[in-house]
């Protein structure tokens, strides 16, 4: 199994990078040229390849050949970002290929999806404040994920709680829309958020879904599990 991580530089794109060197799958890493040094410690057991994500050129010789891809959708500055890295993922990963993409909670695919009036108004905020200052543009992650829910490629957009550092739980449970009880606890560790979007890569259950995780010893879920 050939897999390229997109965005492998960050903290959850090195964790990615760990979970499928722990299976054994060959890895190819993008990132910025920049942050070539964050990954260091894989340096010896992955391949890289440094560019913007968003560089179609860069993205079609990183995905050559790699029968998965995983991408973190970042919705940086106002030059399309997101929607430019995940088209470029969906014009060029090969044809088999299980495509698996990352991004918040706040990500609708079906609009059945219940935020609190808290979640609503820190992610306006949020976006208003990025979009002021022109380093973030969630519009354009809106546009990404409309992209890649229109594609019948092989797709799974996996939408991340609040993030947390620390030991494994393992595997996050999940729910196909916020507001459901099992995700009440909005929180999950960063380790388990990037192991299941490696799991996601041979359960073909996944295939066109935007699971919404939590972790898997969140009190919620601890909650729903003895329900």
């Amino acid at each position: 199994m050939k897999v390229c991580v997109v965005g492998a530089s960050g903290k959850l794109g090195r964790y990615m990078v760990q979970h499928c060197l722990d299976r054994d799958y060959e890895v190819v890493g993008v990132c910025r040229e920049q942050s070539v040094a964050k990954l260091d410690e894989f340096k010896d057991r992955i391949s890289i390849i440094p560019g913007q994500t968003n560089d179609r050129d860069m993205i079609q010789r990183a995905v050559k050949g790699c029968d998965a891809v995983l991408t973190i959708l970042v919705p940086w500055g106002m030059q399309k970002y997101a929607s430019g890295t995940a088209q470029a993922v969906l014009d060029f990963a090969e044809l088999h290929a299980r495509l698996v993409f990352s991004c918040g909670w706040h990500i609708s695919m079906d609009g059945k999806d219940r935020y609190s009036w808290k979640f609503k108004l820190f992610e306006r905020v949020f976006g208003f404040i990025g979009k002021l200052f022109r380093a973030v543009d969630l519009q354009d992650q809106y546009e990404a994920t409309r992209r890649i829910f229109a594609s019948d490629r092989k797709w799974t957009v996996v939408r991340g709680s609040d993030l947390e550092e620390g030991e494994s739980q393992g595997l996050p449970v999940w729910s196909r829309h916020v507001g459901d009880p099992i995700l009440a606890s909005n929180l999950t560790r960063r380790i388990d958020f990037a192991l299941f979007m490696v799991h996601a890569i041979e359960n073909d259950e996944l295939i066109h879904e935007a699971p919404a995780i939590v972790g898997r010893e969140s009190e919620s879920a601890r909650a729903s599990s003895t329900t």
